[in-house]
């Protein structure tokens, strides 16, 4: 499933999350954001996890995407289960539906953009555990005053496609500066695929402002990742926002970018 794409450090661990041992449910990836197009959903179909993880993808789906002003388009597809936009616009403040039909069933889902908050900067820190160097970084932005907006940082380093993630939300310091970091990847053992953030690296980091159910299917996959409690949580899957049982999110979000080298402190 779509899941082992995204991977998290420390308290946010790196995900290697079971599913349910079932196969054959259909698994949707749609992402429409606030930059220019052509934007992306990607349809397969989900293996047992004790599985080889190569996820069939269907081919023959009508895909359609609108939103709220009358807008609509069906994506064409391009190979490898993916399906793609042609002329759609994204644009904050928007709600978009996602309705696909797929081997005779329908699914839909609905995602509202939210107003895009001004990614300032990034601050470095570090500390020091067994002698051992970590690093973080802070996201520089004010949350609104309004209560309610979520965000997902995705971010990599150098140019390894190894991705890392971190879902924030304004419950406990709405409408402040954020002061809560990104812990940066330290994994210094014998996997390969191993990553450890030195000096001179550059970190790339992705904001997202999200709406709840989008935070709500990435808080789920952070906890699924750590267990839970003891460990103590069966494998499952996070809760999707598409309808008729899917797997999977559709996703309408801003996104905004910056970079960062790894200084000397």
């Amino acid at each position: 499933m779509i899941l082992s794409l995204f991977l998290v450090t420390s308290c946010e661990k790196e995900i290697d999350l079971d599913l349910e041992d079932q196969s054959g449910n259909i698994v949707i990836e749609g992402n429409v954001t606030d930059q220019a197009g052509p934007y992306y959903v990607k349809i397969t179909k989900s293996v047992a996890f004790t599985q080889a993880n190569q996820y069939p993808a269907i081919e023959n789906a009508q895909v359609v995407l609108s939103d709220n002003t009358g807008q609509t388009e069906t994506l064409q597809y391009i190979g490898n289960g993916r399906y793609q936009t042609s002329t759609f616009v994204g644009q904050s403040g928007r709600t978009y539906t996602l309705k696909i039909q797929a081997e005779g069933k329908e699914y839909t889902s609905t995602s509202t953009m939210p107003e895009a908050v001004t990614f300032d900067g990034l601050d470095q820190d570090s500390f020091i555990v067994g002698g051992e160097t970590s690093y973080t970084l802070l996201p520089i932005f004010t949350d609104p005053q309004a209560l309610g907006n979520r965000y997902l940082f995705i971010y990599t380093v150098n140019n390894n496609p190894k991705k890392f993630f971190s879902e924030f939300s304004d419950n406990i310091n709405n409408g402040m500066i954020n002061q809560r970091p990104l812990l940066l990847p330290n994994d210094d053992g014998d996997n390969p695929d191993d990553i450890k953030v030195v000096v001179g690296d550059t970190i790339h980091v992705e904001m997202q402002c999200i709406d709840q159910n989008v935070y709500t299917f990435y808080s789920a996959l952070l906890q699924l990742s750590d267990g839970g409690p003891g460990g103590g949580i069966t494998p499952t899957n996070p809760p999707s926002n598409i309808s008729n049982g899917a797997l999977g999110y559709f996703s309408a979000h801003t996104v905004r970018k910056k970079s960062v080298v790894i200084q000397q402190q």
